[in-house]
């Protein structure tokens, strides 16, 4: 098939690869940018991994904390003004708190904020506001305790990013620290029971590929793999990564010097993967001179 200069230029925002190794991962695998996201870090021409559209929408995540039950809320707007007006941040503050009496985003938008429900309250706003706006998701989490932690705040229990730390025992400092963690390193799972088989399987893949160009023996290459994959689970899982506070330990470490165990956590940032659409405004005003 025909690779479009689109298609190349998107797989170098995603890996940092050059032009031309872009355009022959895309060639090797017909267009398909996952896979030639492996295939360019299966010969060492990815300089990173990126996912595309983290923070394409705008807006607020809130989060609420009542007793051993936490909730994260995201409310997108079009653009970041809004997330900086108070108004919007009480209709998302007044969600939050809904939240913590429903289970799911769909029991949300029928949840009473002040004599109407929140699916209401958001068509007011729009109206009054003069953006669209979406009540996207949640998440719920319980435990002993539940420890809340807002990154990039904009008001106080909301900001870019949320998360929700669910302990077994009773720790707030310690909870707070590891909230901290989860905003800046951003786990893929608690532990290796808890990660996405396709994403071991993929990781997996790739890791085999790379062994194997080194041509070396079978039997080594599995040592290699195993070695590899070993490094790739302390990685993405919150227990077997280093504490950002400690680095000499690990997370689950940490956690039973701390005297407690973590039993979960939410993770929420505005906007995360969803694709941000580009606006052309020179070409907008172009347009609208021609009349």
């Amino acid at each position: 098939m025909a690779i479009t200069a689109a298609q190349v230029k998107e797989l170098r925002e995603m890996t940092g690869a050059g032009m031309m190794d872009a355009k022959k991962a895309l060639t090797e695998t017909d267009g398909d940018m996952e896979a030639a996201v492996d295939w360019l870090r299966t010969k060492g021409l990815a300089k990173a991994a990126k996912k595309a559209g983290r923070t394409a929408a705008e807006g607020l995540v809130a989060v609420a904390v009542d007793g051993g039950k936490g909730v994260a809320v995201e409310v997108n707007s079009e653009t970041d003004f809004v997330g900086k007006n108070a108004e919007f941040q009480s209709m998302v503050k007044s969600i939050a708190t809904a939240a913590l009496g429903v289970s799911d985003v769909e029991a949300l938008k029928s949840a009473d904020v002040g004599g109407k429900t929140v699916e209401a309250t958001i068509t007011d706003k729009i109206a009054t506001i003069g953006e669209n706006m979406t009540l996207r998701r949640m998440a719920t989490i319980e435990g002993d305790q539940v420890v809340s932690y807002v990154h990039n705040a904009a008001a106080d229990g909301m900001g870019k990013i949320g998360v929700l730390v669910a302990l077994k025992g009773t720790n707030k400092e310690f909870g707070k620290q590891v909230a901290m963690h989860i905003a800046a390193v951003n786990p893929a799972s608690l532990g290796e029971a808890d990660l996405d088989p396709e994403l071991v399987e993929r990781e997996r893949n790739v890791l085999t590929e790379q062994a194997r160009e080194s041509g070396k023996p079978e039997n080594i290459i599995e040592n290699m793999i195993k070695g590899r994959m070993k490094k790739f689970l302390s990685e993405v899982t919150l227990l077997g990564q280093s504490f950002v506070i400690n680095p000499d330990l690990t997370v689950e470490a940490a956690a039973k010097e701390a005297g407690v165990e973590i039993a979960g956590f939410v993770r929420l940032e505005v906007g995360e993967g969803i694709e941000k659409k580009e606006e052309d405004f020179a070409a907008e005003v172009a347009a609208a001179a021609r009349g």
